[in-house]
């Protein structure tokens, strides 16, 4: 079967806990892609990752494999998330159909207030990281994202060979602030190709 799995980002912790806010998994363009990407015969989860506002990567990497994954599934992730796709699959061995880094982060930082676990991208990158899927990488990047966000774009397009770019004007960090819309039809048509 055919699946795709979303992976959100690193938020606030005052976001976390604002009960007026969805969760990371059901903001943004997260829903509205999942939803197309089941109607066209993608079964699309979009995962909650434990403590959104710190992630702890043998926390985040229990809870993506609680989910089959094998040649018929596309990660996706966002941020933080893409980033822990990229340490996630230069460690482990496994295969999968395609990979996708939506504005990649990638622990590159520059001034902010909330803890963070640097150990999370304590890991070297697997140059040959296509090569651990079935129709490879693709970066999908904005050309006003922010500096850090760019630094660890610049990072994985010099680490990473074969990776296919993706850049889209004036989406900011693909967030609704930034898109003003949850839609991301690119998005699904990178999934889907």
């Amino acid at each position: 079967m055919k699946k795709a799995i979303l992976i959100h980002g690193w938020g606030d912790r005052e976001e976390f806990d604002n009960l007026e806010i969805p969760t990371a998994s059901n903001c943004h363009w997260f829903p509205w892609v999942s939803k197309r990407l089941m109607v066209a015969g993608v079964h699309a989860v979009a995962i909650e990752m434990p403590n959104s506002y710190y992630p702890e990567y043998e926390v985040w990497k229990k809870e993506l494999e609680r989910f089959e994954l094998d040649k018929e599934t596309v990660l996706v992730g966002h941020s933080c998330g893409a980033g822990f796709l990229v340490r996630y699959l230069s460690e482990e061995d496994v295969r999968v159909r395609k990979v996708v880094l939506v504005a990649p982060w990638l622990g590159i930082k520059y001034e902010w207030t909330e803890p963070f676990d640097q150990e999370f991208f304590e890991f070297e990158i697997d140059r040959d990281l296509v090569e651990k899927t079935v129709d490879g990488v693709v970066l999908v990047e904005s050309t006003n994202d922010m500096p850090q966000i760019n630094e660890s774009v610049e990072v994985l397009k010099e680490k990473v060979d074969g990776m296919r770019v993706v850049k889209l004007e004036g989406c900011g960090h693909f967030i609704l602030k930034h898109m003003e819309t949850e839609e991301f039809p690119e998005l699904v048509e990178e999934v889907l190709r």
